[in-house]
């Protein structure tokens, strides 16, 4: 049987489905991107609240690696109805005002972001069942003013134990203390130190951070009744909570501001941290070290030849807020991420 010769006229061309316009790497500019707040992260998928509607979005090709997170304010373009089965696309991220920021541990370069765009921490923490742990609550602390955040102290379950011993460690920082039992007779409106903290949060942005079983989901739920967040219960054997939330999810609260609440946290690492950087979170105290210790100084004691001391003179408080400061670097120093 004879070979047949094949030609050009055998060749097959497949049309290309998507034209023959040559592809670019210039992006367009999308100026007609609405604008949302990012107010909940899912695997890929993001929840954001538009103007008019709460949707669900992709990250574009245009955002590149840049990752999103709770509160960073984006520019939104698709279907942004918020009908059911829709989806659109994140194609802008705004420059962020503040990130909170965390590493695994303080060997761990990598630096996570957990929350954009907030101007407060909460640091919720009981004052029994489970006890205090004053060592995170520092290193919570260095994270908020490494931030340029500012911080609270929110001492819950304040019915069974007394406070006098945390006041007098962090008040001399600035930091704000408030104490409240919300499961009082007469309910958390009962409270005046919850109605100190719902007023706090007017026009702000506030990340509620503690351990598990601090009633931390308990204080959500009574600042924003429709949050629905699970409450769980304190191991008697380790004395630790069961994590009860496992994201963190943006809440308008009805009387005014937005809150974060983040799952329960066993660590915090603080590896990002540059302690020079952290001292100018107070400006007295940065002023003073810069016109009296020698370059290079840790600040760590009078000894190693830091002129703090000096500077705080016969003066208590300014004694007080020295050593406070100290007492945060050396848990930044300690390189221990509790």
């Amino acid at each position: 049987m004879a070979r047949r010769e094949y030609d050009e006229s055998d060749a097959k061309v497949r049309p290309n489905r998507r034209g023959s316009r040559p592809r670019t790497k210039i992006r367009p500019a999308h100026e007609d991107a609405e604008p949302g707040i990012v107010i909940g992260v899912d695997r890929g998928r993001y929840t954001v609240r538009m103007d008019d509607a709460v949707i669900t979005a992709v990250k574009a090709r245009e955002l590149g690696r840049r990752g999103l997170v709770i509160g960073d304010r984006v520019g939104v373009v698709g279907d942004t109805s918020g009908r059911p089965d829709t989806l659109a696309r994140i194609v802008k991220r705004e420059e962020r005002a503040t990130a909170l920021r965390r590493t695994a541990d303080d060997t761990d370069a990598t630096e996570r972001v957990i929350v954009a765009n907030a101007g407060q921490l909460a640091i919720v923490t009981a004052l029994a069942d489970p006890e205090p742990n004053p060592r995170m609550i520092d290193r919570c602390l260095v994270a908020a003013f490494d931030a340029g955040m500012t911080a609270l102290l929110v001492l819950t379950k304040a019915d069974l134990a007394d406070a006098s011993e945390l006041r007098g460690a962090y008040e001399p920082l600035g930091v704000r203390v408030l104490e409240m039992s919300v499961r009082r007779d007469g309910g958390p409106e009962a409270d005046p130190g919850f109605v100190e903290l719902r007023d706090a949060l007017v026009e702000e942005t506030t990340v509620l951070v503690g351990y598990s079983g601090v009633g931390k989901s308990t204080l959500v739920n009574a600042l924003v009744p429709d949050a629905g967040r699970a409450v769980g219960i304190v191991n008697d054997v380790t004395g630790r909570g069961r994590h009860t939330s496992t994201s963190a999810v943006l809440y308008e609260v009805p009387t005014g501001g937005r809150i974060v609440d983040t799952p329960g946290v066993r660590s915090f690492g603080l590896a990002h941290v540059d302690p020079s950087h952290f001292i100018l979170a107070f400006p007295d105290i940065a002023d003073a070290a810069d016109e009296r210790c020698p370059r290079g100084c840790t600040h760590e004691s009078a000894e190693a030849g830091c002129e703090l001391d000096a500077w705080a003179g016969d003066e208590p408080d300014r004694h007080a807020r020295v050593d406070s400061i100290r007492r945060l670097l050396a848990s930044r120093a300690a390189g221990e991420a509790y």
